[in-house]
């Protein structure tokens, strides 16, 4: 039997992998991530935290580290299509609708706060996967992520990456029972997440009461955001209510008033960790777990 040349099968694997953004990198980018994942595995059935040993991709030797103050600016690209359901580097399951993030280095998951410093867009992702192997990237984000931060077409963008100490910590604490990733956020939400109000403070002639929660020292909220603008903060209410115990409070933040929307208090670090991941992919990128 003759050998088929690998040559055609190979332009047309590039070809399909080159759609999805960044095409003259896509290919070498996704074969680094399948070494880099044989690599770092553990041979573990179920998501599981890990730091890994030192590894080696294309001659480049990555030292994983337990670094809950990384904060770095640099390029980040998107991944997909040729990974969709696969397992992640710690064993969850790859789904490219979810807010994920691969990174070479920090510990499998972490919270980070992405940041695109070309439009301003921010969200929170869980990185749960090793890459990017590309020497001018520093983080590879779902097509979800991507969609969110607004380069997905483009494919490549500048960002600031900041570990997010606290809800790593706790997401650490729970990662024993962690719950499959997120489906696919729905095409149309029920209610449009409005546009955050810092700056300017809207009063709003009528606003009615607002309850507040008071917790204990050890309770864990998420908090999907805080909003000069009380009917905002009223309609994001309403759409979280199915999730869970969503309620208005009131705060200042640089002398001005500010209405948060939170849900809890919860239980415990597992089940806030597990609800988090629910609100970011309803429609609240920027949801974010905080303890009073």
């Amino acid at each position: 039997m003759t050998a088929r040349p690998l040559t055609a099968p190979l332009i047309v694997l590039a070809a399909i992998l080159g759609i999805g953004g960044c095409a003259e990198t896509t290919l070498t980018i996704d074969t680094a991530k399948s070494l880099a994942n044989a690599a770092t595995d553990e041979s573990s059935p179920q998501p599981h935290f890990k730091v890994g040993a030192p590894y080696t991709i294309n001659g480049r030797q990555y030292v994983p580290r337990d670094d809950l103050a990384y904060n770095e600016t640099g390029v980040a690209s998107w991944y997909g299509p040729g990974f969709h359901g696969k397992s992640t580097a710690n064993g969850e399951r790859f789904d490219e609708n979810a807010l994920t993030a691969a990174h070479r280095t920090l510990p499998l998951p972490s919270m980070v706060q992405v940041t695109n410093l070309d439009n301003g867009r921010s969200v929170v992702l869980r990185v749960n996967d090793r890459g990017p192997f590309a020497k001018d990237r520093i983080l590879d984000v779902s097509k979800r992520a991507a969609e969110v931060l607004g380069f997905r077409r483009r494919g490549k963008a500048p960002v600031r990456v900041t570990v997010l100490a606290n809800e790593s910590l706790a997401l650490r604490n729970g990662v024993g029972a962690v719950a499959p990733l997120p489906a696919s956020p729905p095409a149309s939400p029920p209610t449009p997440a409005p546009t955050f109000q810092m700056a300017t403070v809207y009063p709003n002639p009528n606003p009615g009461p607002i309850s507040a929660t008071v917790a204990g020292t050890d309770s864990w909220y998420i908090q999907a955001g805080a909003f000069s603008d009380t009917v905002n903060a009223r309609r994001v209410v309403s759409s979280l209510a199915t999730l869970g115990p969503a309620h208005l409070s009131q705060t200042l933040q640089d002398g001005r008033p500010l209405t948060r929307v939170r849900i809890g208090p919860l239980p415990n670090t597992r089940d806030a960790a597990r609800l988090l991941r629910r609100v970011q992919a309803s429609g609240y990128p920027e949801a974010r777990l905080v303890a009073d």
